[in-house]
């Protein structure tokens, strides 16, 4: 009886190790991935708390600010995605490109 229990300790103990171990690998995976995707935009690669300071710098050399910090946070928030750069360049954000007013322009800075 005491041997089973051993086993049993002993078991439990490699099962918790062996999760230790893939919630590190699986850790590490993501946050490669993470630094990865930060340089590539594309929709979806960032989270809405980064749009602010993208926002900021993709605004920062208009003299237009105020409406293109509106409009390019509200496309931040819908299509998390920011084109690089301070103009153009939109074909890297899919959902950021194909946005458009009523008119056919485009919704996004």
């Amino acid at each position: 009886m005491a041997l089973a229990g051993r086993l049993l300790v002993l078991l439990a103990v490699a099962l918790l190790a062996v999760s230790i171990a893939e919630h590190k690998a699986f850790a590490s995976r993501t946050e490669e991935q993470r630094k990865d995707n930060e340089h590539q935009g594309g929709h979806g690669s960032l989270k809405i708390y980064e749009c602010k300071p993208k926002c900021d710098y993709r605004c920062s050399d208009t003299k237009y600010r105020k409406p293109c910090l509106f409009f390019c946070n509200k496309c931040c928030r819908t299509c998390l995605c920011v084109p690089s750069g301070f103009y153009g360049n939109r074909e890297e954000c899919a959902c950021y490109n194909d946005w458009k007013t009523k008119e056919g322009e485009h919704k996004c800075p």
